[in-house]
């Protein structure tokens, strides 16, 4: 969404070009320093902190570097001592040519707070270039009539260096005929120029020749040197003369190669040989050469390649008409280049901040510079970046930028910014450049952790294991990193129970809860407790949620009869006249269970009765009722015999033992019983029988089995003395065992061992046999094979 009350992109355009204008026209002079050319990388120049005003510590802070205009970077300044150093050879004569003084502006870049110092580098000359003529030999013709005193112009040299080291003198070889003279021109370039002191006779001398020498004012002197041939002609009494004495031409810098650039004419009064005119370039430089092409014959220039303003602006071309007769005139063309937008702008990036905290005021991201190699309205530029980002363009002065946002930044509602700078000339067409900077921000540990739940309801079934996992709570953290690891931790109650640290654990890394002992639901149904959750920042960042454990029931509690008790101490006994009429309440068995739920839900049984139709019982109170009317033959004494059971999974029980007297009144002195009727005396006689019976059959299986034991042994000793193995009939499988006397079963009577391994009693099961037919001779061991008491008590080896 945009924001409210924000500029549009034009708008902050004409913002930013009018306080560049105002900022650019405010500014102090430039710092100087000098340097030679062709220095050795790494010498020192100058050091900057008296200039910057600022100690070695204050430079190191505030990050102080230097820029130039495009991306060559010819010092470079040493962050801790100020000291400013050569990064590379400097040539005089390639950084600026013929112009004098030669300076390389830049500018020394601080931060906290910004500031830009402009300075300037002048590249001072040595005399590393000597005079150079471009031709190898100068032909000129002048006719024998000449005057003495008459002046002709040779060509010049050229030397790339300046001020005392360029060229300075010219001088030639002795000879009868010529001597030679020095021309300063407008442009400051001296030309060589031969005087005629005696006049000429072709007939005496048809040629002169002598050598030029230019002369530099370097310290050693350097020269050049081209040979001057002077050819003696008849006599050409008029000189070729140019319409104009100046031609001024503008072509455009993208004119194509072989367009013509102007035609120059000249005419001559002379008829004839001497008439006849031809078109020459003198006195050109090197550049001029490799642009331009002269036609001879026509006069007509021509270009030979393209020209471009932000190298030369303006050609200054010596054209020469010579007739047949060698007589000459001169005339000058002056080309301007015209400039056209043909250059986008360049932006330059001189410092970066990235990533930037969340939390920063204020801060700046980017500094920058933009320049554009067109002039005019051409190279009059405009910045701006989207209208939807919190950043903004600050300008300073030499066309410096500062890219800073616009308050505090939340990482967490974005993490990067893709922010585009555009650069926009004035010209026409309108040229425009874009730079893309990814500006990340990075995180401030500004979010507390955040639970899932404000509170968290967990279940665990009573008498667990111990560590048994309970459930988890969970938190995240929209910070990253460290500052989003999230650590979890129990909080002690208000009431300082510490309790609570014996009961659960919580893992710290993924919030997983456990049990650390078993819990019994009948001691504590519920408990809570507050988990904190912990980020890893610094400051550290935590929220709280509260944790209630419920503990469920487990059917782990038989009932418990209340009524009547069962503790063996005096007998409860319920009274019943005679007269009792069916439905008549006997009693009512009255039990509870400590569980809960379902799990507490009893219901009543009647399991025995001495008379089970006389009574009946209600299943889900335990209420005893008389079930028919109580008759004479009812024996006083009732016995009942009641299952008291829950409704758990599964299901306990409790048994409960009832008394009830049938009396024919309740006035009877001490209602004083029988103990126990008839039925129960012979009972209990028969029962004494059978514990004796059972304890005498004990007795004589014990018996058995220790002579059989004996015998087996014996055996065994006899079977070693006489031959130390057995004599089978046939196959025998290792797992059956003998038990006859000949060492083979007769009639197939084979057993199983069964002997049980690891018995510490030495306990035996008596195996089956294989075939279960037994013939009738051997009647006497079928019985005592088919007694079940043995059978189930020992078994062979």
């Amino acid at each position: 969404m945009e924001r409210k009350g924000a500029m549009t992109l034009q708008q902050r355009q004409v913002l930013f070009f009018f306080v560049l204008l105002g900022v650019s026209g405010g500014t102090s002079e430039p710092e100087r320093f000098s340097v030679v050319e062709e220095m050795e990388r790494g010498s020192l120049i100058a050091n900057v902190l008296k200039v910057l005003r600022l100690n070695a510590w204050e430079l190191s802070n505030r990050m102080a570097r230097v820029a130039f205009k495009g991306s060559k970077e010819y010092l470079q300044l040493h962050p801790k001592t100020g000291d400013l150093l050569l990064r590379e050879n400097l040539d005089r004569e390639e950084l600026c040519g013929l112009a004098d003084p030669c300076v390389l502006p830049f500018q020394i870049l601080l931060d906290n707070p910004f500031q830009i110092v402009r300075a300037e580098i002048i590249v001072e000359d040595i005399n590393d270039h000597s005079p150079v003529f471009l031709d190898t030999e100068v032909i000129l013709k002048i006719p024998e009539n000449t005057s003495p005193g008459t002046v002709f112009i040779l060509e010049n040299a050229h030397d790339l260096d300046v001020g005392s080291n360029s060229l300075q003198n010219y001088t030639i070889s002795p000879n009868s005929h010529f001597h030679s003279q020095i021309r300063d021109s407008s442009k400051g370039r001296r030309y060589p120029e031969l005087v005629l002191e005696k006049a000429l006779d072709r007939e005496e001398h048809s040629e002169v020749r002598f050598i030029l020498t230019a002369v530099d004012g370097g310290t050693p002197s350097r020269s050049g040197t081209v040979q001057v041939r002077v050819i003696v002609v008849d006599i050409n009494d008029n000189t070729p003369t140019f319409t104009q004495s100046q031609y001024e031409v503008q072509i455009p810098e993208n004119s194509s190669i072989g367009s013509k650039v102007v035609t120059v004419s000249a005419t001559d009064l002379d008829t004839g040989n001497n008439g006849e005119i031809s078109y020459t370039i003198v006195h050109a430089s090197e550049s001029i050469r490799k642009t331009f092409h002269l036609k001879e014959d026509l006069g007509e220039l021509y270009l030979k390649e393209k020209v471009d303003f932000e190298l030369i602006q303006s050609y200054t071309i010596n054209i020469q008409a010579t007739d047949g007769g060698g007589l000459s005139g001169e005339c000058t063309v002056i080309v301007e280049v015209i400039d056209l937008n043909d250059n986008p702008p360049e932006l330059t990036i001189s410092s970066l901040t990235n990533p930037i905290p969340e939390n920063s005021p204020e801060t700046v991201v980017a500094v920058f510079r933009i320049s554009d190699l067109d002039s005019g309205e051409n190279g009059r530029m405009v910045c701006s970046i989207q209208d939807d980002i919190p950043f903004v363009l600050k300008p300073s002065v030499e066309n410096f930028f500062r890219l800073v946002t616009e308050g505090i930044l939340d990482r967490e509602s974005r993490a990067e910014y893709n922010i585009t700078i555009s650069v926009m000339d004035l010209g026409s067409p309108r040229l425009k450049s874009e730079h893309n900077l990814t500006v990340l921000i990075s995180d401030v540990n500004d979010n507390p952790p955040v639970f899932t739940q404000r509170e968290y309801k967990l279940y665990l079934q009573e008498n667990n294991n111990p560590a048994v996992h309970i459930g988890s709570v969970s938190a995240s953290d929209k910070d990253s990193g460290i500052n989003a690891k999230v650590t979890y931790s129990l909080l002690p109650s208000e009431t300082k129970d510490f309790l609570l640290f014996s009961y659960i654990s919580i893992n710290s890394d993924n919030g997983h809860l456990y049990a650390l002992r078993s819990l019994d639901y009948e001691a504590m149904q519920a408990f809570q407790f507050t988990v904190k959750a912990a980020d890893g920042g610094s400051p550290t960042l935590s929220s709280q949620a509260l944790v209630q454990i419920v503990i469920q029931d487990e059917n782990d509690n038989s009932p418990f009869v209340l009524y009547p008790l069962q503790n063996g101490t005096a007998p409860c006994n319920d009274l019943v006249p005679r007269t009792a009429e069916p439905g008549y309440l006997v009693t009512k068995v009255i039990a509870v269970d400590k569980d809960w739920g379902q799990n507490s839900w009893l219901s009543y049984q009647l399991i025995k009765a001495t008379d089970p139709a006389l009574f009946t019982l209600w299943a889900h109170n335990g209420e005893v009722h008389i079930a028919r009317p109580i008759s004479d033959r009812d024996a006083i004494k009732q016995r009942l015999l009641v299952l008291v059971k829950d409704n758990g999974q599964p299901p306990l029980s409790t048994m409960a033992t009832l008394n009830v007297f049938l009396v024919d009144g309740f006035s009877e002195p001490y209602l004083q019983f029988p103990d126990a009727p008839k039925e129960q005396i012979h009972t209990d006689s028969l029962t004494t029988y059978l514990v004796i019976s059972l304890a005498s059959v004990s007795f004589l299986f014990l018996v058995s089995v220790i002579t059989f034991i004996a015998f087996c042994l014996w055996k065994k000793k006899r079977v070693v003395i006489d031959g130390g193995h057995l004599n089978t009939n046939g196959p025998f499988p290792g797992h059956l065992v003998n038990v006859s006397r000949t060492g083979t079963l007769s009639q197939s009577y084979q057993y199983e061992v069964c002997l049980t391994n690891g018995s510490g009693t030495s306990e035996f099961k008596f195996l089956k046999p294989i075939i279960p037919t037994f013939p009738s001779t051997e009647g006497s061991g079928k019985d005592s094979l088919e007694n079940p008491h043995l059978r189930n008590s020992f078994c062979f080896t």
